[in-house]
């Protein structure tokens, strides 16, 4: 059983200056990077995802806006595989499940942006789509968010979905102890 890497929505509009600005992106990319150059090293399959928004009035990931375009810290090279979606999960109305059956993966190494949106509902997903999924974490970058008026600082709301997919969803790391145990 193949490990893959699926690198979801490392976009310009998650970086400083873009549409989404998100806590720390440029580490979460940094890290992304580091995985991405090791899968590469190894020629283990890896998996690039790209949403392009398609709901009217969307304000980031418009089409044909630099802020759509993968960011060069994990641009795709030209004979990897790039999936675009127009939902959070990665998997809806795409091939990226034929993709990974194709490649004969059945463990996934999952990161990117956001950790409460894209890889929360992938990861679900793919746990339930019968993967072994591990998510990481310092790898995976998010943003404050507010309920009925109080706000969720990015950490608190990383520290909650992270906790909440390690059971059982997927097995939560460091890009450190990924690339340590490869």
């Amino acid at each position: 059983m193949n490990t893959g890497l699926i690198i979801i929505d490392v976009q310009n509009d998650y970086f400083a200056g873009g549409a989404m600005e998100l806590v720390s992106m440029d580490v979460a990319a940094s890290n992304c990077g580091r995985l991405l150059a090791s899968f590469r090293a190894d020629t283990m399959p890896l998996f690039h995802i790209q949403h392009i928004a398609t709901r009217e009035g969307a304000t980031f990931f418009v089409a044909d806006t630099p802020g759509c375009e993968i960011n060069d810290s994990v641009k795709p090279q030209p004979d990897e595989p790039l999936v675009v979606k127009h939902y959070p999960n990665a998997f809806r109305d795409t091939d990226l499940h034929e993709m990974l059956q194709q490649a004969g993966v059945g463990k996934l190494v999952i990161c990117g942006a956001m950790s409460h949106m894209c890889i929360d509902t992938t990861t679900r997903a793919a746990f339930d789509l019968g993967y072994q999924c591990q998510v990481v974490a310092d790898a995976c970058a998010t943003r404050d968010l507010e309920f009925e008026g109080q706000r969720v600082r990015a950490a608190d709301v990383q520290a909650a979905f992270m906790a909440a997919l390690g059971m059982p969803f997927a097995k939560i790391s460091s890009t450190d102890q990924v690339l340590a145990t490869r």
